[in-house]
């Protein structure tokens, strides 16, 4: 958002959003060889211009200046990781306090973990079961009104809470894969609130999906009569095919290739991973390796598609990006409520 005003004297404001409740004013005379130059500090305690930045210049002549809105939802978002306990959780965690994010102290965890505290990055967690989760939902939004949940828990829990953050009215990111995907959509909608459902957080793979779906919908039928072979190995604890696998395999689909999901070869033993695939021993317990090798009709033609990522932080710095945009959507009040990381990806405001 911007708008003119006209101010006779020169001056520099920056009022920061309600997040910061301090922020220096400089007010500073032009720069001219017969003037004396002055600079004056001042300090603002608590200044607000809603939740966000405001920034205005101009000059000691009477002119144009443009005031500018600045998206102040970069820091200090209240979020919930559910699924601390696991690896993916913790690293998501850490992302986010790097970020400047403000992870809260409550998670729900498995049917085992009610009651249980848990310690990550410093911080004490209290972990919630599968009783009462409603009102523990509905009282931290009470207490954090701008919370955004972030789910990595299980495949089979995926449906169930997203009807339990559509039914409390709370935005989330859904990085977790698996479940009744049509479902999940459905509930969303039907509940018209704000949530990111990716089953890849990984900006780059996410970059070479979008070209997938590009070359698909631009080049149907292509690879006709074509054979197709998947393979993909993940850390022994990925109970699931993979959703990226999918999303690949479906645009084959729309290729001309004929493949049925059932026949991805997955791999999860550890010494399958190491011997067979090539994956570094230290990333066993974190990884994912993908392979989509297509041959023609007659054996003559072949073409291979492959990415290998060891860890989990290019994962977790893509959810807190998706936080940080669907956060920036909440506050334009975007008329479109459900995205997938390919809008995030098109943003272009990434870290």
């Amino acid at each position: 958002m911007a708008f003119s005003v006209k101010i006779p004297i020169s001056c520099k404001y920056c009022f920061t959003s309600r997040f910061n409740s301090t922020q220096q004013v400089f007010v500073e005379k032009p720069q001219r060889k017969s003037s004396n130059y002055f600079t004056k500090s001042l300090e603002l305690m608590n200044k607000k211009v809603g939740n966000s930045c405001l920034v205005m210049s101009a000059s000691t002549s009477i002119v144009e200046t443009n005031l500018v809105v600045v998206d102040s939802h970069r820091s200090n978002i209240p979020i919930m990781v559910n699924g601390c306990t696991g690896k993916m959780g913790r690293s998501v965690f850490e992302a986010a306090i790097n970020a400047g994010l403000q992870p809260v102290p409550i998670s729900f965890g498995g049917p085992d973990d009610e009651g249980k505290m848990i310690e990550v990055c410093d911080m004490e967690i209290k972990l919630h079961g599968a009783s009462d989760r409603e009102s523990i939902l509905s009282g931290a939004l009470k207490d954090y009104p701008d919370l955004i949940v972030v789910d990595y828990t299980v495949p089979a829990a995926v449906n169930e809470n997203a009807e339990l953050y559509s039914k409390v009215g709370v935005p989330f990111v859904m990085g977790t894969t698996g479940g009744d995907r049509e479902l999940l959509y459905k509930t969303v909608s039907d509940s018209n609130i704000y949530a990111v459902i990716s089953p890849q957080m990984g900006k780059q793979v996410v970059a070479f999906l979008a070209a997938m779906e590009i070359m698909s919908e631009q080049f149907p039928g292509a690879f006709a009569g074509y054979s197709l072979q998947v393979m993909e190995s993940h850390q022994a604890s990925k109970l699931d095919a993979s959703g990226t696998a999918k999303a690949v395999i479906s645009c084959f689909q729309k290729l001309g290739v004929s493949y049925d999901m059932d026949e991805i070869q997955l791999i999860r033993d550890p010494s399958e991973q190491v011997e067979m695939v090539g994956v570094p021993e230290q990333y066993l317990a974190g990884h994912a390796f993908h392979m989509y090798h297509l041959t023609s009709p007659d054996k003559t033609v072949s073409f291979e598609f492959q990415h290998n990522v060891c860890g989990r932080s290019i994962y977790a710095e893509g959810t807190v990006d998706a936080v940080l945009f669907l956060a920036k959507k909440i506050q334009e009040r975007a008329d479109k409520k459900i995205y997938d990381m390919i809008d995030v990806l098109r943003e272009g405001k990434m870290r």
